[in-house]
């Protein structure tokens, strides 16, 4: 009998402690779904918040008190809130996007809920994009041309004005292709004849004659921009106000017209997916506030995959000598302990380091050797995409080489001793053995290694990103790519937005568009990686695991 209670008495103690445990199991899935639980709300907050920006609200007509009088505006709601007075009186106010600054000086306007007369969206009121001063918000009246004035009762009023505003798109792109691009080039040649002839690479009559012909070159450029622009001149957009009053746009500063109240819902949703696209594709303007963050996006991603292609290697081959190769020892320890400690130091200090080492060190001993000529004018010796990219490799070192470490460890050892039985190397066993049925964790390190670096921000502010960049750091111009120029990058345009923007009610909806812009990069450059890497795992996949 006392040898059958034993085992009872063992499995009753055993249970009783997987029963103490269960509490801590539980504990730990309800810390997991609340994690999941917030990243899902942020990203659906975003969601919401970032593609509302981009819908076209119907603009109402607001008639408000004004002392004994009355004020019109034409607008729409963007916000609520609370406030309340000297005696503690609660008020609610509305925020009301009437546009026009150039008339208003404010876009926004705050007004009491009880102020407000009368609110109508019957009125045929357009919103009128422009180049400068923010949009404005009118009835259109007529379109003034050089073949004469077209009313907006007009049946072809519209097609004439969409017509005449992509004409002018036309030209605008002609014109900042000749001054951007050709005459950039123009330019660019006439600094490398100066580093020359300072140099003495080239006789003084000589540059004198090429400084000429680029000039001749750089004056038939200028003039055709002028003719460009000249032929723009003379068209206006007239539109009236809801106080009564009439403007003109020069329709050379036109970017779109649209008038929401005369659109439906799927209308009103094609508009939508246009702005959405034009964000995605246009370059910023009015202090980041108008315009799209195409520079922006491709600035991220090009230095995270810059950075991406300095850390792979690296990580590699430090996780391959940790594991492989290193006798394991005190000096083996401590680079263990080091690699861990790197991983846990501020962002920041490595900003700092890439500042001190990268630029100041590298930078200015790479522009003495090559680039004397343009001296004291620094060309690496200044914050640029390389050095940002390589800074952000050593911040993210530390997740390669541990997952590398890893991915090298979980490799069965009779893979290694069978390879080894065959008559192949050391070397040729980790080359075409090891490696290949590692590159699924491999890859995971990347994987996270890119999603760290695409987000990082404080960093890059001190070597390289900029809040707006003229130039791309890959183009037309030769040598084409250009690893000392500065860029833009998502992460540091959202910390622009949302605290150095001078009008922060205009820049808050596209805060939360590029923030969604920014998790979207993120999300596909982890699911490219994702997918090399399951593809990997299929083909290198090892029987004993």
């Amino acid at each position: 009998m006392s040898q059958a209670s034993e085992p009872n008495h063992c499995t009753f103690g055993t249970s009783k402690r997987a029963r103490k445990g269960e509490p801590f199991v539980w504990l730990t899935a309800a810390g997991l779904a609340v994690g999941i639980s917030m990243a899902v709300g942020l990203f659906l907050l975003l969601l919401v918040k970032g593609t509302n920006t981009f819908w076209p609200r119907r603009i109402e007509t607001f008639e408000i008190k004004k002392g004994d009088s009355t004020e019109k505006f034409y607008g729409f709601v963007v916000g609520t809130s609370e406030r309340k007075d000297d005696t503690q009186v609660v008020h609610e106010e509305v925020k009301i996007f009437r546009a026009n600054k150039d008339v208003y000086k404010d876009a926004f306007f705050y007004v009491d809920t009880a102020a407000i007369v009368s609110r109508d969206s019957s009125a045929k009121v357009a919103l009128i994009q422009r180049l400068s001063d923010g949009p404005a918000m009118g009835e259109p009246l007529s379109l003034v041309s050089k073949d004469g004035r077209t009313g907006a009762s007009d049946e072809y009023f519209i097609s004439k004005l969409r017509e005449t505003i992509e004409q002018n798109k036309r030209q605008r792109s002609a014109i900042e292709k000749i001054e951007k691009h050709q005459i950039g080039k123009i330019s660019a040649a006439q600094e490398k004849l100066g580093y020359a002839s300072k140099a003495g690479r080239i006789s003084p009559q000589e540059a004198a004659t090429k400084r000429a012909q680029l000039d001749a070159e750089f004056l038939r450029l200028k003039a055709k921009a002028d003719e460009l622009r000249q032929e723009m001149s003379g068209n206006a957009l007239i539109y009236r106000l809801a106080n009564g009053s009439e403007r003109s746009i020069p329709v050379s500063e036109l970017l779109d017209v649209y008038a929401a109240n005369q659109h439906g819902f799927l209308g009103r949703l094609g508009e939508a997916v246009r702005r959405g696209w034009l964000f995605l594709v246009e370059d910023p303007r009015e202090a980041n506030t108008e315009g799209g963050v195409f520079p922006a996006i491709f600035g991220t991603v090009a230095m995270t995959l810059v950075m991406s292609f300095f850390v792979t290697p690296f990580g590699v081959m430090a996780a391959i000598y940790l594991r492989e190769y290193a006798k394991p020892g005190l000096m083996v320890r401590i680079v263990r302990i080091c690699m861990n400690n790197l991983a846990g130091v501020p962002s920041i200090v490595f900003g700092v380091f890439g500042l001190a080492f990268f630029i100041y060190f590298v930078g200015s001993a790479v522009d003495e050797s090559f680039f004397g000529e343009k001296l004291p004018t620094p060309t690496f010796g200044t914050p640029g995409i390389l050095w940002a990219s390589l800074t952000l490799a050593l911040l993210t070192l530390p997740v390669v080489v541990v997952a590398t470490e890893e991915a090298l460890s979980a490799v069965p050892r009779g893979v290694r001793e069978a390879a080894l039985a065959c008559g192949a190397s050391k070397w040729q066993t980790i080359q075409r053995v090891v490696l290949p049925a590692s590159l699924p964790g491999i890859l995971t390190g990347v994987i996270l290694a890119m999603a760290r670096g695409a987000g990082e921000v404080a960093p890059l502010m001190l070597v390289g990103v900029v809040k707006l960049a003229p130039s791309l750091p890959i183009d037309t111009t030769a040598p084409f790519i250009h690893a000392e120029r500065k860029f833009m990058h998502l992460g540091f345009h959202i910390y622009d937005l949302g605290f150095q923007s001078p009008d922060a009610d205009a820049a808050m909806p596209f805060v939360y568009a590029t923030a969604l812009l920014l998790i979207m990069v993120v999300i596909s450059l982890n699911l490219a990686a994702i997918l090399i890497r399951n593809r990997l795992k299929k083909r290198f996949a090892v029987s004993s695991f």
